[in-house]
């Protein structure tokens, strides 16, 4: 009973902690989205330019003077901004807008709307929601389990030809995702066309289940690829060192001199006590991705979040942009919350809350 206590007692604490760096970071986002509210001038000019438009372009309204014009103009523009709340001071706003976004109370879009038609922006982030999780996902995991499986065999062939090779190749590891994603595209759509150029199925869109998850798996197979040729070399040389490392410790060669079978001998006295150090450097991957996926999914058009946070930003929709904003910060401390009970499952030398195991 006491360790379930104090299990809890620290995922409270580590969650409390979360919260409040996600409330400073998204307070920070809505500070920097707004330009310190300058954005929210930019918006009213815009409003009084549209009404002023309709205002004077407005056949009823031939016979007016230009005083009255004004007025009416004013006054309709004076509406606009009550109903966007651009009347209230920038501070009060940017505060309603966190509450807002921590309780994904999002309201209205200002200019999106979802494929069902719906200006709501939680129904505009759901629908895009599950695209980035599926490719991302993907990825992610290809990524973690091909790397891990390659840094293995190499640290059993360590000098080798394709030791060295693969080695060679850790510094393309410095581009991010998109980079690889346009070569992929000009190579195997554009020169061999055997793969789509983009989308997340072909158009219009395979009406039977198993033809639709098929054409989805064929347009999600130059992003993925991107997405692990960016981190797979460069996870490779760190996760290799760490097992070459491990490998070398006393009890590594007391272990073989007993005659410990060389898989045993890997899960138990090489893999295990490096896996908390590789669970930290793909976490890390995982965040350094994360931030790429916002112009991976628009060259790949890929109808995620990151591409709707693009279209977001070019149409000035500040609801869908701190929506888009709230639900990375969420997913990402989310993985942050998970790391530490990874740890405690991979390694017995984890402490939880003070308590021993």
């Amino acid at each position: 009973m006491g360790n379930i206590w104090r299990i809890a007692r620290y995922m409270l604490v580590k969650a409390v902690m979360l919260f409040i760096t996600v409330v400073i970071g998204l307070y920070l986002v809505i500070m920097i989205a707004n330009m310190g509210g300058h954005l929210d001038d930019v918006r009213r000019a815009e409003i009084y330019l549209s009404v002023a438009t309709g205002v004077y372009m407005n056949p009823q309204n031939q016979g007016l003077g230009s005083v009255a014009l004004k007025r009416m103009t004013d006054e309709l523009a004076a509406l606009q901004y009550r109903r966007y709340g651009l009347d209230r001071p920038f501070f009060i706003r940017s505060v309603d807008y966190l509450v807002t976004a921590i309780t994904l109370d999002l309201g209205q879009a200002e200019s999106i709307s979802s494929d069902s038609g719906s200006k709501e922006v939680r129904r505009v982030l759901a629908e895009r929601l599950a695209p980035t999780l599926v490719l991302f996902g993907t990825a992610s995991l290809l990524l973690f389990f091909s790397a891990l499986g390659t840094g293995l065999f190499l640290s059993r062939r360590y000098g080798s030809v394709i030791d060295k090779t693969v080695i060679g190749l850790a510094p393309l590891s410095a581009a991010p995702g998109w980079f690889y994603g346009i070569f992929l595209i000009l190579i195997f759509a554009a020169v061999f066309r055997i793969l789509p150029w983009g989308g997340i199925v072909k158009a219009p869109p395979p009406k039977e289940t198993l033809e639709y998850v098929l054409s989805m798996l064929t347009h999600m197979i130059l992003p993925v690829a991107a997405i692990s040729v960016s981190a797979f070399f460069g996870s490779v040389y760190s996760w290799r060192t760490f097992f070459l490392i491990y490998s070398s410790e006393d009890y590594v060669e007391l272990a073989r001199a007993k005659g410990l079978s060389s898989i045993a001998l890997q899960n138990r006295y090489i893999l295990r006590p490096t896996l908390p150090t590789i669970i930290t450097n793909f976490m890390l991957i995982i965040i350094t991705t994360w931030m790429g996926q916002i112009i991976l999914e628009t060259v790949f058009n890929w109808p995620g979040l990151g591409r709707q946070y693009m279209t977001a930003v070019n149409l000035n929709d500040t609801p869908v942009i701190v929506g888009t904003l709230v639900i990375f910060a969420y997913l990402l401390a989310g993985t942050l919350f998970l790391l530490d009970f990874i740890y405690a499952i991979v390694d017995p030398r984890v402490r939880v809350a003070g308590g021993r195991r």
